[in-house]
């Protein structure tokens, strides 16, 4: 009694030395159930391995989909959680970083607590369960990427990339998993789902996956949604250079829809902007950005060529990332304006589909729940392609090569200062590559 008696005094002085700052740090307390989980592999998937999963759709299938979240949810997180834990405390104890360490706490509290999916209506609890968690998690990613710029100096830039590399990349493939089961629970209570509908061999998706992706379409859409966002934050006057697309133009596979547009808007906002800021004469057209599309028996290649002036060579050792470089401060400032950036797109404000989807692309995907084939559910990267161009957040490439890399792709970047870029975008094209985890083995091994 005496030894709890002192160790609560103790913490009572402790609480009124550090002030405020006590109430940041994240509560540290033993849990076996963590270390249960831990001990706990992830079992990766592929794109291919959803889509034949998910084509014929049964209860029985919807319900292994349920048990398949409920168990693989959190693994994932237990080793996240793990992997905070081993950073320094002080580290940890950063606002930011503990209010991340503790919303993944709550959740993986909630999810290993699931019990079993055994009908449709667990199911449908479990579905409600997803929902609120992706809501409440909407804004790790910026919470994120504020903490590690504040603690910069605490820790190395290569411990500090290594961290925000597997916890996004982590946050991809929860995000792929939940919102797939979601979307397959759409598909399965459509009206065009069942026993009595008819058969249909032009299924275009399969949950959030999208089964002919085409990247002359995508490009375009890309385009489309940057060049209203860079003429509503530059004025109408601006001049904006022409995107000419050459190569393999009807080049398809199958893909999550969401994350192209991510990567490639990305891109071509890059391209389009640096274009724009660099005319010296008003009097000539804005050169060119060119995009030539490849493809191969493997691979489809991406290649967007502008004449912009080029990554500043000041920049280019730290353009992948999230913590190293200058500009420090203005990207706090601007991670700061948009806090519930990169969750769903609940965020301010989204614009509807037909804003960032050409009108073919956006008739398959906005047309997929009334034929079953998916949810109305969006993915989790509308909002962050709509957000005004003057917020330059410093991870747009880095996170852009997080997502080419998940799925076995590629994303490289090759600058001539003073003429411009040319950026490399390389997808697998057979969706057979497992997606692309890091694993606690990996990590202690770092």
């Amino acid at each position: 009694m005496h030894a709890a008696t002192t160790r609560a005094r103790l913490a009572a002085q402790c609480t009124r030395a550090l002030g405020t700052h006590a109430s940041a740090a994240p509560a540290w307390r033993p849990s076996s159930a963590l270390d249960e989980w831990v001990q706990r592999h992830a079992r990766p998937i592929s794109l291919r391995q959803l889509t034949f999963f998910g084509r014929t759709l049964t209860e029985a299938r919807l319900l292994a989909s349920a048990n398949y979240c409920r168990l693989e949810l959190p693994t994932r997180l237990a080793h996240r959680l793990r992997d905070i834990q081993t950073l320094p405390y002080v580290v940890v104890a950063n606002p930011h970083l503990a209010h991340v360490y503790e919303s993944y706490l709550r959740a993986f509290e909630r999810f290993r607590r699931v019990p079993a999916v055994r009908s449709l209506d667990d199911n449908a609890r479990y579905c409600a369960l997803l929902e609120h968690t992706l809501a409440e998690h909407a804004a790790v990613i910026p919470r994120l990427a504020i903490g590690v710029l504040e603690v910069r100096g605490l820790v190395t830039p290569e411990a500090t990339d290594r961290f925000m590399t597997t916890m996004l990349r982590s946050r991809i493939s929860r995000r792929v998993i939940a919102e797939q089961h979601l979307a397959l629970t759409a598909t399965f209570h459509s009206p065009c789902h069942g026993p009595h509908a008819p058969l249909r061999h032009d299924q275009e998706a399969v949950g959030e996956i999208f089964l002919r992706c085409n990247a002359r379409e995508i490009v375009h859409a890309c385009a489309k949604t940057t060049q209203d966002l860079i003429t509503r934050a530059y004025g109408p006057d601006v001049q904006l250079p022409q995107i000419k697309l050459y190569g393999h133009l009807e080049a398809a596979f199958p893909y999550i829809p969401s994350h192209l547009e991510y990567m490639i808007g990305e891109l071509l906002r890059n391209s389009i902007q640096a274009v724009v800021e660099q005319r010296t004469s008003q009097h000539a057209d804005p050169p060119p950005i060119e995009v030539l599309i490849c493809e191969t028996a493997q691979h489809v290649i991406l290649r967007i060529s502008d004449q912009g002036g080029g990554v500043p060579n000041e920049l280019l050792p730290y353009l992948w990332s999230f913590s190293k470089g200058p500009r420090r401060e203005t990207r706090l400032q601007n991670l700061a304006r948009v806090p519930t950036l990169l969750g769903k797109p609940q965020e301010p404000p989204v614009p509807e589909p037909a804003a960032h989807l050409s009108s073919e692309l956006h008739q398959k995907l906005g047309t997929r729940s009334q034929h079953g084939d998916a949810s109305a559910h969006h993915g989790s990267l509308s909002s962050l392609t709509s957000r005004a161009p003057h917020l330059r957040l410093g991870i747009g490439l880095p996170m852009s090569r997080l997502y080419a890399e998940y799925w076995a792709g590629s994303l490289e970047i090759h600058s001539l200062e003073g003429y411009g870029t040319d950026a490399f975008l390389q997808i697998s094209k057979l969706g057979n590559k497992n997606e692309r985890l890091t694993t606690r083995a990996s990590m202690d091994a770092i």
